[in-house]
């Protein structure tokens, strides 16, 4: 069995290389080649965060298992650490046995940033230039290397509350990054935006968004929080990773349907493996405001996660042990 630590992960799963990984396995989940349960939650009274676990399995010609398990500590910025703690772990899908172990913090990492490239790549304007980015932690820096080969963006803004944190994410982007003094400057204008927070409330407007634009929401996953307002949800040509993630853990859809603002489901035009598989439209034109809702997938992890093990066996990362 091959483990992977974080810097082993890092360096067997390249971001342009995962984000194809991404791609191929979405369509894979919409044509019904993978499959994966609603992620469970299970919080114990008292404990500082919480844990997830996260199924899948892939067939086909090389049948795959995989369960990433984590723990997702609200505290762990603070400390330097990554807020998601955990392992992703795969097995054959033909005998049950254990393959590989990998960090999960890298994975997600990893993977989430290369979803969100797929989706710009698949509904951003050909013409994109300028990127603002909300956030400046893990999946902010993540997205930022992800983002920058999709488009040729001339500009990048950057917004966190720690001003600090906004800077080191800027410093990184090759001299086109500027940070500004509140998300409303960051997103007038820009032509792809990523919400990257902890946020539990609205970190945008839409009035800030301009027509054209592309929104990547990552941050909030729970249905207790939103990263976007409800005016920006019913706007919007709402796409998703996955429909029944959308309709359970997406706080901004939920609370639109509650509103009124939508209709419910009838209002997503498709998840990304529908448009990647030809089964749903993407971007109709160029005035229409595209929204990528992201939660993040057990089939995504289980594609990281295969990629990196057979990259890192070709280059002799990592290590074996026997179990």
């Amino acid at each position: 069995m091959l483990i992977l630590g974080h810097d082993d992960v890092l360096k067997s799963l390249p971001p342009s290389e995962c984000a194809d990984a991404m791609a191929a396995m979405l369509a894979d989940h919409a044509r019904g080649e993978a499959q994966m349960p609603l992620r469970s939650v299970v919080r114990f009274p008292g404990a500082e965060g919480f844990m997830g676990l996260m199924p899948a399995w892939r067939g086909g010609s090389k049948p795959i298992f995989a369960l990433k398990s984590l723990c997702l500590m609200p505290g762990n910025p603070a400390r330097g650490l990554d807020t998601h703690q955990g392992t992703v772990t795969l097995y054959d899908g033909e005998t049950g046995v254990p393959v590989a172990v990998l960090d999960a913090s890298a994975v997600t990492e990893v993977r989430t940033a290369a979803v969100s490239a797929v989706a710009t790549r698949v509904l951003a304007r050909e013409d994109a230039r300028v990127l603002a980015i909300l956030g400046a932690g893990v999946q902010g820096r993540s997205h930022l290397e992800a983002l920058l080969p999709v488009r040729g963006f001339e500009q990048v803004r950057v917004f966190a509350p720690s001003r600090e944190h906004a800077e080191a994410l800027a410093a990184v982007a090759d001299g086109r990054a500027v940070v500004t003094g509140s998300a409303e400057e960051a997103v007038r204008g820009a032509d792809v935006v990523v919400t990257a927070t902890t946020a539990r409330e609205p970190v945008l407007s839409r009035d800030w968004l301009a027509d054209g634009a592309h929104v990547n929401a990552v941050g909030a996953s729970t249905p207790n929080a939103r990263e976007l307002d409800t005016d920006t949800v019913a706007a919007s040509a709402l796409f998703c990773d996955s429909r029944e993630s959308l309709r359970n853990e997406a706080g901004e859809f939920l609370l639109a349907v509650e509103q009124g603002a939508i209709a419910g489901e009838e209002h997503v035009r498709g998840s990304l493996g529908e448009v990647l598989a030809g089964v749903a439209p993407g971007r109709l034109d160029a005035t229409e405001l595209t929204v990528f809702r992201s939660l993040g997938l057990a089939v995504e992890d289980l594609a990281a996660a295969e990629h990196a093990v057979d990259a890192a066996r070709r280059l002799g990362i990592g290590t074996e042990v026997d179990l």
